[in-house]
């Protein structure tokens, strides 16, 4: 039975030849430059999988380890592996809030708008999760869609509501985020008042978010709060307190430029108290 066992062959990617983390992926976690360089001149392969199919790359990324990311790319490390669940590098960096290795990855291809899976957020997903709002701002810059779809989060203005990153939020309804997107028809704003964030709320109503909008359970934002709550208060306001025609006319304004917005809006030949309203500044 022992030769018979000994015998048996395995081929690279049965989970027995996986390593559970090699020389190079340790390396790469604790930002041991030197040490990298070393292994990778050794012959070391710098795309080894170990256990969930992470790679060095992920695990420099998530460390916010840049010049290990750097030669593991110089190195010819796949910029855009995935692991078992699905995220890329620029994932886990997004994660981070590693703004040098989000702008590492861009620069050497990484994908800002990768393929999802009911088990993978986007990169722009993650930076809001972790409230990296200066990773938001370059991800949108590149082109990361406002609008990626997550099965389990919603949008990234969702993820963003639910975790109470208030500057992920300005950023995203700045650059034309779409104020009312559903998930199980819950809005952003169920998030926020679920969350008792006031100035959040705030944001959220002045960008169009509807106060009345129902989700599943028949819940308006109203119903997610505390009675006697500032937030309930600030709910119950806008629903006595009309908008002004101001207010209603910026809301339709942006809604019709979109994602072009704060492009379009410094072109216009109007005063610049009436670009800086339209701004939200």
């Amino acid at each position: 039975m022992t030769e018979i066992e000994n015998s048996q062959q395995y081929f690279f990617g049965d989970i027995g030849c996986w390593s559970e983390r090699t020389e190079v992926h340790k390396a790469a976690s604790l930002g041991q430059a030197s040490q990298l360089q070393h292994l990778i001149e050794s012959g070391a392969s710098v795309n080894m999988v170990a256990v969930d199919s992470i790679t060095p790359l992920h695990e420099a990324c998530l460390q916010g380890q840049t010049q290990c990311a750097r030669l593991l790319l110089d190195a010819g490390a796949q910029v855009d592996a995935r692991n078992v669940d699905g995220c890329t590098p620029l994932c886990e960096a997004s994660s981070a809030g590693s703004l040098e290795c989000v702008r590492l990855l861009l620069d050497r291809g990484a994908k800002a708008n990768s393929i999802l899976t009911s088990r993978t957020a986007s990169p722009l997903h993650e930076s809001c999760l972790g409230g990296n709002s200066d990773c938001v701002k370059l991800l949108i810059t590149v082109g990361a869609s406002l609008e990626a779809y997550n099965l389990y989060y919603g949008t990234p203005l969702h993820v963003a509501c639910a975790y109470g990153h208030t500057d992920c939020v300005k950023v995203l309804l700045n650059a034309g985020a779409k104020v009312n997107a559903t998930r199980l028809h819950k809005t952003p704003l169920h998030h926020a008042a679920k969350n008792m964030r006031v100035e959040m709320i705030e944001m959220l109503v002045e960008f169009g978010a509807n106060i009345y909008a129902r989700d599943q359970t028949d819940k308006k934002p109203l119903d997610y709060t505390t009675p006697g709550s500032p937030s309930a208060a600030c709910l119950k306001l806008y629903e006595t307190t009309p908008m002004s025609l101001q207010q209603l006319s910026r809301v339709a304004v942006r809604s019709r430029l979109g994602t072009r917005a704060l492009k379009v809006v410094h072109q216009l030949e109007i005063p610049k108290l009436l670009i800086s309203y339209l701004c939200y500044q």
